[in-house]
C-alpha cells in the first residue's frame, strides 16, 4: 500500500482519509473515511484510487484536450451531441491501459482482503457528496466484483464515468468546469446484508430536521435505488417511531457467488414482513444523528444490515434542504420569506443581502441566500394576531394558509401574555387617515428629490474608509424617508380604498373587483408611466431601418454588446435613437430584473437588457399608442366610475352610498399612483450606493487587494469596509462563497419556514375552480385566452401580439413587457404587489401566486386567463 498522503498517492487506505482530502479521494471516500472515524459507526473496510491515478489515465488517453474542449461548448439541451461524444470519451477513458505501478498497487491492495473476495467498486468524483452538491447517481458503482482483473477493469469503468451523459448535463446545467473534476474510485469490501435502505437524517420532503425517514427492504439496496421494490417506510420523531407503512417487497437483489447480481423472488410469507423491527429503526436513527452531528449537516445515509449490526456505505448531504436562519435561543420560531413580498425569490450575494438588512423597515435574518422575517411574536399575541393574519391574507392568501397550518398545531407558537406590537411586518406603524389631496404626493416627491439631490452631491466627497460611514448615516436618511409617517399614510390611503371599493361594490352590485377598472390610469404612476415611455422610445427609433436592423443584430448576437449605445450613431438616424435611449435611461436606467439585489447588473450597466423589449415595441405597436393608451384608461375610469354611481343611486340609501363610492374613487386615484413611488426612491439610492462601492472595488482591483471587481458582491458590507480599511481579503471565503450562491439558486425559497426547517407552501381552500384549472389570486379582472410564453428571463422575451406572460415573479423591471402581452401569470404575488398594481393600470387580466404555473403551463400552450375569479385553464 502506497502510504504517501501527498497529492501524488495513488491508494490510500480509507482509514487514512477524512473530509479534508476531498480533492485527493473525492467526496464519497472523504466522507467514509469520515465515518470510519466516528465512534460506534462500522464502515466496510476498503481503499481509494486516488485522483493522481486519474490524471495520469487522463494524460495517457488519446485526443483527450480537444475533446473536452467540444464538451464545454456544448449546451446542455443538446443531449444527441453531448450523447455521442461522452461516449467517445468514456471509450476511450476505458481502452487506455491501467498503468504497471497501479495494476501492481491494486493487486497487492486486494491481497490482504483475499483476491477471490467480493468488493464494490464505487466512484467517488471530487465534487460529489460535497455540502453544496451531492451528484447523486451522476457516476457508476459496481457491487460484487471479483478477482483482480475484474477490479481492473471497474476501477477503468469508474473513471470512465465521470462522463456519463447525465454527469455532463449535470455540469453543463451547473457551470462546472469538466476540468476541475476528477475522479477517484473506492474498492471496498462486499456486505451481503439481510435488509438495507436510505436514512435521511431530516424529512426530505418538508425539510423538518426533527424527523428522520428510513427506507428499507430486503437485500441490497440496488432494489431500492433502482425502484425496483416500494420499500418499507417509517418516520422517527424524538427516538420513537410515528409512523410506518410495510410494503409487500416481491424482489430483491442478491449477490451472484461468481460475481455480479441479479433479481431474486422473495418468499411469499416474507414479502409483508418488515425489513426491520422498529427498535432497529430507532437504533438506525441514534445512528444516523451521531453521524449528523459530526458532518454538522443533516445526512442521506446508506446503511446495510447485517447479523443485526448496522454497516454505513456512504453518507452525503441532503443538499435539497433549505437552509435555517440563525436563532439567538433554542425556542421555535415562524420565518417568513421577503422575497415573496418584495416578488424577488431568487437568491441574492452576500453584499446584497447585507444591504437590504441595514436599510430595511424590519430586522431580517438571511438563509439560502434570502431574507426573512421572524413573525413567531406577532403570531404569539392573542391581541396582534388577527390583524397580522388579515394583513398577510391581503397579501398572499398562501402564505396566510400555511400560518394558519401551524397555528392548528398545539404547542408549536405558545400564545404571549402581552402583546406583540402593531401587525407589521414592514411599515413601521399603522396608518391614519389624511386627507385626499394630491398636494399631499407632490410634497412627498419634493421631500424624496431633494433628500435623493443631497445624496448624490454628498457622496461624491468621500472615499475610502470614510465612505462607509457616510453610507451608514445614508441608510438612516433612507429609512427615515421611507419610514416616513406622511409617506406611509399615503401608500395605505391608495391600498385601503381600493379593499373598500372592491368589498363595497361586490356587497352593494355584485361587482368583482371594481377598483381594476377604476383604477385605469391612474395619475403618477411611476412604474406604468415607464413602460410607456419605452413606447416613446420605440417610436423615436421605427422611422430609421438602419437603427432597426443594426439593434436586431444587437439582439441576435449571442455576445452581450453593452457598449451598442457608442457605435449607434455611426447608422442613420443612430444619433437621434441613441439620445431617446439614453435620455429614458437617466430616469428609468436604475432597474433591473431583481432589483433590491444591489449586485444585480441595472440597465445603465446592460443596457442591451432592453433591446428586444424595444424591437417589439417597434413590431408591434403603432406610433403614438402610449398616449393612446393612457388616455383610453382614463376614458374607461371614467366610464366606469359613472356607471358605478348611477347604478348605486338607484339603491336603498343611494345618494349616500354613491357619496361615499365617489370619495373612494376620487381617494385612489389620487393615491394609488404612488404605491409605486417609494419602490423607485429606493431603487434610485441603491444605484447611487452602488456607483460609490464600485468605485472603491476599483480601487482595491488596482492595488492588486481584489482579482476582479465584483468578488465584493460575496462580501458583507462590514467585510468590504474591513477590506477597504485593512487591504486585506479572504480569497477563500469569496470562492466558498460562490460555491454556496450557486447551490442557493438552485433551491426554491419556501413563504414559510420554521426552525425546525419545515418548510410549510399553504394551499388554496377553494370550491370555485375548475377541475383541472389553476388556482391563484385574482388581482386584475377579466378573461383573456391566448398563446403561453413562459418566460423566466426578461431579456429573453419574444413576444407576439396576445400572447400570456407566465412568469415566476415581477418586480417593476418587468413592466416595459407589460405593453406588449394581453394577460399575466406569475407564481408570487399579491392583490397590492407590482405586477399586479401594474398590470390593472394597464387593464391586463392577472392572476397571480399560481404554484409552480413555470412548471405545470408549457411555453406555447394555449391557456385562458380568469382574472376577476382567480384560476387558469390549461387548454387542449
Amino acid at each position: 500500500m502506497d502510504r504517501d498522503r501527498g497529492d501524488q498517492a495513488l491508494l490510500l487506505d480509507l482509514r487514512e482519509v477524512d473530509e479534508t482530502q476531498v480533492s485527493v479521494v473525492g467526496g464519497k471516500a472523504a466522507h467514509l473515511g469520515a465515518l470510519s472515524r466516528i465512534d460506534g459507526i462500522r464502515v466496510p473496510a476498503g481503499f481509494c484510487v486516488t485522483t493522481a491515478a486519474f490524471r495520469r489515465i487522463m494524460a495517457q488517453t488519446p485526443s483527450i484536450d480537444d475533446r473536452l474542449d467540444q464538451l464545454s461548448r456544448l449546451s446542455p439541451d443538446d443531449r444527441e451531441a453531448i450523447r455521442t461524444l461522452s461516449a467517445e470519451i468514456r471509450r476511450s477513458i476505458e481502452e487506455t491501459p491501467v498503468p504497471g505501478d497501479l495494476a501492481v498497487a491494486i493487486t497487492g491492495a486486494l491481497a490482504r482482503f483475499g483476491e477471490r473476495a467480493a468488493y464494490a467498486v464505487r466512484s467517488s468524483a471530487t465534487s460529489e457528496d460535497t455540502p453544496t452538491a451531492s451528484f447523486a447517481g451522476q457516476q457508476d458503482t459496481y457491487l460484487n466484483v471479483v478477482g483482480p482483473e475484474a477490479i481492473l477493469r471497474h476501477v477503468s469503468q469508474c473513471w470512465a464515468s465521470l462522463f456519463t451523459e447525465r454527469a455532463v448535463i449535470y455540469r453543463l446545467r451547473n457551470d462546472i468546469d469538466h476540468r476541475t473534476v476528477q475522479m477517484a474510485v473506492v474498492v471496498q469490501q462486499m456486505v451481503f446484508p439481510d435488509a438495507s435502505g436510505i436514512l435521511f437524517t431530516a424529512d426530505p420532503v418538508t425539510g423538518n430536521r426533527k424527523v428522520a425517514t428510513v427506507d428499507a427492504s430486503f437485500g441490497l439496496g440496488e432494489a431500492l435505488v433502482s425502484g425496483l421494490v416500494n420499500p418499507d417506510v417509517f418516520t422517527v420523531r424524538d427516538g420513537e417511531v410515528v409512523a410506518g407503512t410495510v410494503a409487500a417487497k416481491q424482489r430483491a437483489v442478491a449477490a451472484l457467488p461468481g460475481g455480479g447480481t441479479r433479481e431474486v423472488a422473495i418468499d411469499p410469507q416474507r414479502q409483508e414482513q418488515p425489513a426491520l423491527t422498529q427498535a432497529q429503526v430507532v437504533r438506525l436513527v441514534r445512528l444516523g444523528r451521531r453521524i449528523e452531528a459530526h458532518f454538522g449537516r443533516p445526512q442521506d445515509i446508506e446503511w446495510c444490515l447485517v447479523d443485526d449490526d448496522f454497516q454505513i456505505v456512504q453518507s452525503r448531504p441532503i443538499t435539497t434542504l433549505f437552509p435555517i436562519p440563525a436563532a439567538d435561543d433554542q425556542e421555535n420560531h415562524v420565518y417568513l420569506s421577503v422575497g415573496h413580498q418584495q416578488m424577488m425569490t431568487d437568491a441574492m450575494r452576500p453584499l446584497g443581502l447585507s444591504l437590504w438588512q441595514l436599510t430595511a423597515m424590519a430586522p431580517m435574518r438571511e438563509a439560502g441566500g434570502r431574507l426573512f422575517v421572524d413573525a413567531t411574536r406577532l403570531l404569539a399575541s392573542p391581541t396582534g394576531r388577527g390583524s397580522f393574519l388579515e394583513m398577510v391574507g391581503k397579501s398572499d392568501p398562501l402564505m396566510k394558509d400555511a400560518l394558519q397550518t401551524l397555528l392548528d398545531r398545539p404547542d408549536f407558537i405558545p400564545a404571549l401574555t402581552g402583546d406583540a406590537g402593531p401587525a407589521r411586518l414592514t411599515t413601521g406603524g399603522a396608518s391614519t387617515s389624511i386627507e385626499t389631496d394630491p398636494a399631499i404626493v407632490t410634497e412627498l416627491i419634493e421631500r424624496s428629490e431633494a433628500s435623493i439631490a443631497a445624496l448624490r452631491r454628498d457622496i461624491a466627497t468621500v472615499t475610502g474608509t470614510a465612505l462607509f460611514d457616510f453610507l451608514l448615516d445614508a441608510f438612516q436618511e433612507h429609512k427615515r424617508v421611507l419610514g416616513d409617517p406622511l409617506n406611509i399614510q399615503a401608500i395605505m390611503a391608495g391600498m385601503e380604498a381600493t379593499w373598500w371599493l372592491n368589498d363595497r361594490l361586490h356587497e352593494w352590485l355584485g361587482e368583482k373587483n371594481a377598483a381594476d377598472t377604476l383604477t385605469l390610469s391612474a395619475p403618477g404612476n411611476v412604474t406604468s408611466e415607464m413602460g410607456l415611455a419605452l413606447l416613446d422610445v420605440a417610436d423615436v427609433l421605427r422611422p430609421y431601418p438602419e437603427v432597426v436592423a443594426f439593434l436586431q443584430d444587437v439582439a441576435h448576437d449571442d455576445v452581450a454588446h453593452d457598449d451598442f449605445l457608442d457605435e449607434l450613431p455611426k447608422v442613420a438616424g443612430g444619433a437621434e435613437a441613441r439620445a431617446a435611449i439614453e435620455a429614458y435611461l437617466d430616469r428609468y436606467g436604475m432597474r433591473c430584473v431583481g432589483e433590491i439585489d444591489i449586485t444585480r447588473p441595472r440597465w445603465s450597466e446592460r443596457p442591451g437588457t432592453l433591446v428586444p423589449v424595444l424591437l417589439d415595441n417597434i413590431k408591434l405597436f403603432e406610433p403614438g399608442v402610449a398616449r393612446q393608451r393612457f388616455e383610453q384608461g382614463q376614458q374607461q375610469a371614467q366610464q366606469k366610475a359613472q356607471e358605478v354611481l348611477t347604478r348605486l343611486r338607484a339603491l336603498p340609501d343611494g345618494e349616500q352610498k354613491a357619496d361615499e363610492t365617489a370619495r373612494m374613487i376620487d381617494r385612489v386615484r389620487t393615491f394609488i399612483g404612488y404605491r409605486e413611488y417609494p419602490k423607485y426612491d429606493i431603487i434610485r439610492r441603491y444605484f447611487i450606493y452602488k456607483q460609490a462601492l464600485l468605485a472603491e472595488a476599483e480601487r482595491l482591483v488596482r492595488a492588486g487587494v481584489l482579482a476582479e471587481r465584483d468578488d465584493v458582491f460575496y462580501l458583507t458590507f462590514q467585510e468590504f469596509h474591513d477590506a477597504v480599511r485593512t487591504h486585506r481579503v479572504d480569497d477563500e471565503l469569496i470562492r466558498q462563497r460562490r460555491d454556496a450562491f450557486r447551490s442557493y439558486q438552485a433551491l426554491t425559497p419556501p413563504r414559510v419556514l420554521t426552525s425546525d426547517g419545515e418548510a410549510i407552501t399553504g394551499a388554496y381552500r377553494r370550491d370555485d375552480v375548475p377541475a383541472g384549472a389553476l388556482a391563484g389570486v385574482p388581482v386584475s379582472s377579466g378573461t383573456v385566452e391566448g398563446r403561453a410564453r413562459v418566460i423566466l428571463d426578461m431579456a429573453q422575451a419574444d413576444l407576439e401580439a396576445g400572447d400570456i406572460l407566465v412568469t415566476a415573479h415581477t418586480d417593476p423591471s418587468w413592466t416595459p413587457l407589460f405593453v406588449g402581452i394581453a394577460g399575466l401569470v406569475t407564481e408570487v404575488g399579491g392583490l397590492m404587489t407590482h405586477g399586479a398594481v401594474i398590470a390593472r393600470e394597464y387593464g391586463l387580466p392577472a392572476v397571480v401566486s399560481v404554484l409552480d404555473a413555470t412548471r405545470l403551463i408549457r411555453d406555447g400552450q394555449r391557456i385562458r386567463v380568469h382574472g376577476s375569479d382567480g384560476y387558469v385553464e390549461i387548454l387542449p
